[in-house]
This record gives structure tokens, C-alpha cells and sequence, in this order.
């Protein structure tokens, strides 16, 4: 059995240490490390089930050209031809790069160095422009420099934390849990959510405020105008450190009450509430994420956000700040290196003469980029009028994930040559790729992190690379040395180019910029891979008395006492207003919010090869208020037809009060490749923030109206169907094979030859089948053997099986005919209890499992997890088991 390996995990930006331990079956087992300063051992279902996602099922092994296999010279050079002919012709921005949060950081640093020093084009961009764009926009107008203040360690020593637009327990769950942790030692702590859903969030949450889409200026601005009128200022620190106070006090303070209330869909109230707890608590800190971001007002929110921080000098100390919460494990990385269009590496900026040149000289570059590139929206728009014509995706599915999804993928389609790099065969957007490059994966890759409080982490290989994949970095490299630039593109290892990184980070630097890690710029081999996580700045001896740390409480926070990297070193209050109002039309009457669910990831590449992780929500749905529902006809698990301007999608109708009035909720996740019409980014206009360039993807006008279904269905099998005839279908990974949830808007006649063809059963397959055509009830199963091929349960309405036990009965032997029978009936015996939905991901146990604890007499989420271990490792499904607590003390006082 070989050692465990230190490495960070591949999800979102907390950043977790990973233990990775490879068995001498090559079975891999992961756990979090308990050293790592991002976790300390904690890891979410996701982290907990990283080991169910290596497997090389999907994986692309080989490169391809036109579908077939190549070999990589011939691969890379046809890439590296085409874009050096193609830039030639039509010059260097009829090219571009697409890449991803998802590229480790020495990846990054050498596809910007290629696009931005030697093609000299800033065609580059990344998917974090969907997640972080607004963030960065609102940190350089307030503080100069893309600088989140801040640690984690803040979130534990505030006596108030404001979560705006963060669905913390769901998305960064361990970061949810050492609040919930600190929480539980200092009960006085105080949390507000400011969400328009009530998310599992607000499980911890002492005030909730579901706010308006969009009303985050409005609710912001009035509180820097309460701030002031009540006196609570810090006018010391306004005066030694920041610039345009008055003016933005005058613009918060046009509003007036009723206004923004009106704007935030609070009561006056409420809002006083909120204000006042906030004026009154001076360790505050306020986490921010897509909420705030993913909107046409991003910017003007973040930096609405910054204003009553800078305004109350809460700002660098402990337990006081804003904090950016990221949505990808290396968003900041690729922010280090210039991964966005608009700027250079280093945070450096591409308008500025002097960085350029800085950025000329140590590249030795022929031509560093002039003027910042296309964003990914106008990037995805440029390839569709025709003026990019060569287009290198890296890591990411834009298919599914830019808003306007049919457009961007149209877009793709017609691209005269289109480059992917990544790791699977499958999925919507490689489908179009005329050459397609074999991507390391999380186990393979070798590199470098950063995490959203700017700690450093290293990503070590612990599994060797399958087939011919090979790391993104030399990818890259090699393109670059055959488009003429072997040179500059001599790296023979990560090692050296975080060397190369480092050195650029604190070249001519002397405190002007943020981020210098020149302390790591000789670093070689052996101590890289002995790398311990570290937050920058990391500043090369000897400092000067800026890098030293003067202006800050320490080398780990920025901030307490100024020293911002604007000319002047003052910050900047920004003046904003709350955009115009967006009424939803007419003809979609509702506005749609976009988001993530708990276990799964992104468009399910990684999270999609995980039975445990496809379990707790195993289709796309739509969150609707129940008075909505009722008013359009729509009942709990209906099929759900929602539609926009621009396209329409089924979902399942799930029922909830959590669900503001007149909105509601779809997860991002599903793609073709798990369901039939399920991509919700396909609903979504391209309207982008005026600053930042991100897409507005959590606000899109659509209505919602019943699928009229004439039958449902729910079937296991073995395999992966590879057709499934149905208006409506989901499929998941379960343990031991597939599920699948099916609708149809028509009559189906023969319901056992569907079944078979869905189960891929062959002819000598035993079939046992129930028909009760008046009532519309129909169940068949086929065997191979002993073993269960597949089973299909249709009904006129939404079908009520246990998918948890369906699903079971693949992995068991089903030899007599009383086994058999139970399938057809679908019930299990009394032998077999039905664990229900799953709750716990991480330790598998369903919702019935749990009511039975409570039964038993647990009478606490604390006594649940001491008789079911739920909820005991990342917490995210707490606030689910309380709910099952709560609804059992309910039965029992009846």
C-alpha cells in the first residue's frame, strides 16, 4: 500500500487539504487533512467522495483529430499550424482561448503567457469571469488591486457574519461549519442571511432576509445612509485612508426608507433590524458569493458591500471585513497569473504602459497584448459572427454553463476550428471539437492552488496518467514551441514554471502590487514538492517596510491601517445607485435564479461518475412557491415546463415555502448527458454587468406551466441506456448501475418492449411483468440469470417506488421467485426496510432511517448522528435531519 499523498481538493475555492492513499488493488481512499489550515480535516460530500470519481469510464485517452485517433505530434501540430496560419490571415485576435478555474495555476500561467506575450492577443478568458468577474471589478475600483482583505479565520472571530447571495452550507460546506462551530462555542454570535431563497444556509442563521432579486444595492446603500445618520462612523480612517465619502454618503442617502424597502421587499422593520445589528457590532464580516456577482449590478454591489466596511473601518482586522468567496478551487490562481481578458499577470494591468512593458521585459515577449481581450460572453459572441475562427477550450463545458447556451453552443458548432483540452470523451461541448487533447486528471495533476483566503496549497499526483493524457501545462507548452517561441516555452516541469511565477510576482515590485510571492522564486524540485500550504503576500528578503507589513495587523491580512494600491494609497468609496428596475414581461411573468445543489458540481464531469453523490437530488427541478404552483396548475413532483425567451426546459416541480413568491429556483447542473431538456443556462439572456463583464445568470424572465404527462416512469438497470424514448428523462449513477426518471406525453402501447430496449436486456433475458391497463399501472423486470437486468415501474402520476430499494436490487441475488416478485410488486420486505431519499451523503442514510432514529427516541440532530453517524462529517445535510426532528416532535405531541 503506498503512503498517503498531501493534495487539495478539486472543488470549490476553500481550498481543503486532501489525504489520498492509492491500495495495492489500486483501490484509492481519500480523508481530509487535518493539517491543512483551509479544513483541518473536514471535507464535504463531495471532498468525502472523490475516490467514486477516478474511474477511466468516459475518460478521452487519446487525441483525436476529425474522430479519429492521432497521435500528439501530429495533434499539436496541426493546433499550432492552424492557429499561427489563421493569426497570419486575420491577425491576432481571430484567436482565442477559452480556459477554466478548474487549470491549476502553472497551467494558467502558460496559457496567458502564450496568448498575452506571444501571439500578443488578450483573446483569453476564463469561466471564473461567470463566478468572480464582479468580485474582482468591485476589489480594483475600491482598493487598486484584486485583494480580498481577509482569512477564514475571520469568519470564526466575528461577532456578526452577513452572508449575502451564499448558500454557505450547500456550497462551501466546511467553511459553513467552522462558522456553525464557532457559533455553538459563542452563542452571541450573530448570523443574517440575506438570500431570496431560505436556503439550509439559514439553519444557523439568527435573521433572515429574503430579499428582492437585486435589491442588494438598495439594501446596502441605505445601510452606509443609517450608518452615518446614526453616527457609528469611523471618520479617522475615512479621512486618513479613502476618498469619495461624500459622494457616495450622498448618492446612499437619496433613497430614503420606504424606497428601500420598496427596492429590497423587506419591511422597514427588518431593515432596521438588520442595520442595527450591524451598526452596533464592530467585528462584522460580510461573505459574499454568485449572489452578489452572478447579476448586471454585480459590481455595483461588491463595491456596495466594500463602502460600509471602509465607512465603519472594519477592514484587515481580526473578524472584520469583506469576504469573497469563490466559487472554483483555483479562481484566485488564475487571477494571480492574468487569467482574466482584462488583465496581466502578477495583477498586473493591461492598460497600464509601464506593467506592460515590466511584463515585456522579464517574458522577453515580442509583443505583449495592448488592450484587454474579449470576455467570455462577447468572446462566445465574437466566435459567433465570425471574427474568431481558431477557439482552444481548456477545462470547462460553456455549452451548458454561459448563459444564452443554445446560442454559445450554435456558436462552437460553427467555429472553422475548435480546439479541446480536457479530461472526459463525453459531453456536450467536446462533441464539436475538431481536435480533441487526452487532459491529467485531479490524481494526476501537478501543481499549485489558491484558495479564496489566498493561501497556496499544492495539488500532488498520486495516480499515474491513463493512456496518453498528459498534464495542460505542457499542452500548452508544446503548442507554444512549434508556433516558434521553444524558448520561452522550455519548462521540463510545474516546478519550474511556479519558479518563473513566483519571480514575476515580486519583479520590480517593491510594494506597488498585492501579490508577490517572490520568496518562492528559486524554488526547486524538491523544495516544490515539499511545498507547505502558505497565504501570499510572501515577499523575498530583505523587505521593504511596506512588505514588512506596515499599514496591515499582519503579513496575512491587508488593510487596517490603509495602504491600498491606488495612486494615492487611499481606498476609493464608489458612488452607486440601484439599476433600473427589471419587470418581468408579460408573457414570463416569473424571475428564474439559477444555482448549485449540495452534491453535485459544476456540469457533473467529476460529480456525475458518483452513485452516493447522484442519490440526494437524482434529476433537475424547479423550486416554486406552493401559492405560485397552485395558481398555474402545478402539483408536487409534476414534470414542469419552464421557458424563457430564448428556450425552454423540463424539470421537476418541487413544492417549497422556502421559494420567495413570484420567483423561482433551478440548479445549473444537468447537461444532455443526464437528462433530456434539463440545461437551465439555456433560459438564461447574455446580459452582463457593464463593469465586470459577468453574466446575469441568477435573474431571467420565464413562466413555468404543467408538462401534461399522460404516464410516468421510474426504472433501474445495469447499464447505461444508451436510448431512452421518453418526452422526460433523468438518469443518475446509482451503486450498482443506472435510474432513470421518465415522463411521457403520449400513450405507450408496449410497455415491455420499451422496457427492454432501455434495459439493453438481451433476448434470453427472463421477463416478469404486471399490467393493470385500466388503472395505467405497469411493472416489468428482467433477469439474467440470477441477476437483475432491469426494472421499469410506470404509472398515469409521478411513480411511488422507493428508488433507493429499486435501485438495491442490482447488486442482489434474486434466485427464487418470491425475490422476483417483490421487484414487480416494488415493495421490499419487512426484512428489508426502505432507508428513503437520501439525506446523509457521506455515510448513505435515507430519510426513513432517520424518522426511525427519532422514533427511537433521538431527539436531537446531536443523537441522530450518535445512532446513524448522519451528519457527523461535513454537516451540510444537518439542517435536513433537524427538519425530520422537528416534523417527528410535531407527531408526537398529535
Amino acid at each position: 500500500m503506498s503512503a498517503e499523498v498531501r493534495t487539495t481538493c478539486p472543488y470549490c475555492g476553500v481550498g481543503c487539504g486532501v489525504l489520498a492513499k492509492v491500495a495495492a488493488d489500486g483501490e484509492v481512499s481519500v480523508r481530509g487533512d487535518a493539517d491543512h489550515p483551509a479544513n483541518f480535516g473536514r471535507l464535504c460530500s463531495k471532498g468525502s467522495a472523490l475516490a467514486e470519481t477516478l474511474g477511466l469510464e468516459e475518460r478521452l485517452l487519446h487525441p483525436e483529430i476529425g474522430g479519429r485517433r492521432a497521435g500528439w505530434d501530429e495533434a499539436l501540430d496541426l493546433v499550432a499550424s492552424t492557429f499561427t496560419s489563421t493569426i497570419a490571415e486575420h491577425g491576432p485576435d481571430s484567436v482565442a482561448f477559452y480556459v477554466s478555474g478548474q487549470l491549476l495555476t502553472e497551467d494558467y500561467y502558460v496559457a496567458n503567457k502564450l496568448m498575452k506575450g506571444f501571439i500578443g492577443s488578450a483573446n483569453i478568458d476564463t469561466n471564473s469571469r461567470l463566478c468572480m468577474a464582479s468580485s474582482v471589478a468591485g476589489h480594483r475600483r475600491a482598493f487598486g488591486s484584486d485583494t480580498v482583505p481577509g482569512t477564514y479565520e475571520d469568519l470564526e472571530l466575528a461577532d456578526l457574519v452577513v452572508l449575502v447571495g451564499s448558500n454557505l452550507a450547500w456550497c462551501h460546506p466546511v467553511l459553513y461549519q467552522r462558522i456553525a462551530a464557532a457559533k455553538e462555542k459563542r452563542p452571541g454570535m450573530k448570523i443574517v442571511l440575506v438570500d431570496p431563497r431560505r436556503t439550509m444556509t439559514a439553519d444557523i442563521a439568527d435573521l433572515h432576509l429574503a430579499i428582492a432579486p437585486d435589491g442588494d444595492v438598495a439594501l446596502f446603500s441605505g445601510l452606509l445612509a443609517f450608518l452615518a445618520e446614526r453616527d457609528v462612523l469611523d471618520r479617522a480612517y475615512i479621512e486618513a485612508h479613502t476618498t469619495g465619502f461624500e459622494a457616495a454618503l450622498a448618492a446612499a442617502s437619496a433613497l430614503g426608507m420606504a424606497e428601500i424597502a420598496r427596492r429590497t421587499g423587506l419591511d422597514e422593520e427588518t431593515l432596521l433590524r438588520f442595520f442595527t445589528l450591524f451598526a452596533e457590532t464592530p467585528k462584522t464580516v460580510t461573505v459574499y458569493s454568485q449572489g452578489v456577482n452572478q447579476s448586471a449590478s454585480g459590481t455595483d454591489k461588491v463595491n456596495a458591500i466594500i463602502n460600509s466596511h471602509l465607512a465603519t473601518g472594519r477592514i484587515g482586522e481580526p473578524g472584520a471585513g469583506p469576504f469573497s468567496v469563490t466559487g472554483q478551487p483555483n479562481a484566485m490562481g488564475g487571477r494571480e497569473v492574468g487569467g482574466l481578458a482584462n488583465m496581466l499577470a502578477a495583477h498586473m494591468e493591461i492598460e497600464n504602459p509601464l506593467h506592460r512593458d515590466r511584463v515585456r521585459r522579464f517574458w522577453n515577449a515580442p509583443a505583449v497584448a495592448e488592450k484587454p481581450g474579449l470576455k467570455a460572453v462577447d468572446m462566445l459572441r465574437a466566435v459567433a459572427d465570425g471574427r474568431i475562427k481558431a477557439l482552444w477550450i481548456m477545462a470547462t463545458n460553456p455549452v451548458d454553463s454561459m448563459p444564452d447556451a443554445d446560442a454559445v453552443e450554435a456558436a462552437i458548432k460553427a467555429c472553422p476550428f475548435v480546439v479541446i483540452s480536457d479530461v472526459s470523451a463525453e459531453g456536450d461541448t467536446i462533441r464539436h471539437a475538431h481536435v480533441k487533447l487526452p487532459a491529467a486528471a485531479w490524481g494526476e495533476k501537478d501543481g499549485t492552488v489558491t484558495n479564496s483566503e489566498r493561501r497556496i496549497s499544492r495539488q500532488r499526483p498520486f495516480l499515474p496518467m491513463p493512456g496518453e493524457a498528459r498534464p495542460d501545462w505542457w499542452i500548452i507548452a508544446e503548442v507554444g514551441r512549434r508556433m516558434g517561441f521553444a524558448e520561452a516555452f522550455s519548462h521540463a516541469s510545474p516546478a519550474e514554471i511556479f519558479a518563473e511565477h513566483a519571480a514575476l510576482s515580486g519583479f520590480e515590485n517593491g510594494g506597488e502590487r498585492d501579490f508577490d510571492i517572490g520568496a518562492h522564486a528559486g524554488v526547486d524540485a524538491s523544495a516544490y514538492e515539499e511545498l507547505e500550504p502558505f497565504q501570499w503576500p510572501a515577499v523575498a528578503l530583505p523587505p521593504s517596510p511596506r512588505e514588512r507589513g506596515e499599514g496591515n495587523v499582519s503579513n496575512v491580512r491587508f488593510f487596517a491601517n490603509g495602504g491600498f494600491y491606488t495612486p494615492d494609497r487611499k481606498a476609493r468609496f464608489v458612488a452607486v445607485r440601484p439599476a433600473g428596475e427589471t419587470a418581468a414581461a408579460a408573457d414570463y411573468p416569473m424571475i428564474l435564479n439559477t444555482g448549485r445543489v449540495r452534491d453535485h458540481w459544476h456540469t457533473m464531469t467529476r460529480t456525475g461518475q458518483s452513485p452516493r453523490l447522484s442519490q440526494h437530488l437524482a434529476e433537475p427541478f424547479v423550486e416554486i412557491h406552493p401559492a405560485d404552483a397552485a395558481r398555474c396548475g402545478i402539483g408536487d413532483a409534476d414534470i414542469v415546463r419552464v421557458s424563457s425567451a430564448r428556450g425552454e426546459v423540463l424539470v421537476r416541480a418541487l413544492l417549497t415555502a422556502r421559494q420567495r413568491q413570484g420567483s423561482v429556483f433551478a440548479p445549473m447542473h444537468w447537461t444532455d448527458r443526464f437528462s433530456s431538456r434539463g440545461r437551465i443556462d439555456a433560459l438564461v439572456a447574455p446580459l452582463t454587468d457593464a463593469v465586470s463583464g459577468q453574466p446575469a445568470l441568477k435573474h431571467a424572465a420565464v413562466r413555468i406551466e404543467k408538462f401534461a404527462a399522460r404516464a410516468f416512469g421510474f426504472a433501474v438497470m445495469r447499464q447505461r441506456p444508451v436510448w431512452i424514448d421518453a418526452d422526460y428523462w433523468a438518469l443518475a449513477r446509482c451503486r450498482h448501475g443506472w435510474r432513470v426518471e421518465l415522463a411521457f406525453a403520449g400513450e405507450k402501447t408496449d410497455w415491455a418492449a420499451f422496457a427492454q430496449k432501455l434495459f439493453g436486456a438481451n433476448e434470453e433475458a427472463e421477463l416478469l411483468a404486471y399490467h393493470d391497463s385500466d388503472a395505467g399501472q405497469h411493472r416489468i423486470a428482467a433477469f439474467d440469470g440470477d441477476r437483475l437486468a432491469g426494472a421499469l415501474f410506470a404509472a398515469p402520476g409521478p411513480v411511488a417506488v422507493s428508488r433507493g430499494w429499486a435501485a438495491d436490487q442490482l447488486g442482489e441475488t434474486h434466485a427464487g421467485q418470491r425475490s422476483r416478485f417483490r421487484i414487480v410488486a416494488g415493495r421490499a420486505g419487512a426484512d428489508r426496510p426502505d432507508a428513503g431519499a437520501m439525506v446523509c451523503s457521506c455515510f448513505s442514510v435515507g430519510a426513513n432511517q432517520i424518522a426511525a432514529a427519532v422514533a427511537a427516541g433521538c431527539a436531537s440532530v446531536e443523537d441522530v448522528g450518535n445512532a446513524t453517524r448522519a451528519g457527523t462529517n461535513c454537516g451540510s445535510c444537518r439542517a435536513e435531519i433537524r427538519a425530520i426532528v422537528n416534523a417527528g416532535r410535531v407527531q408526537a405531541a398529535e
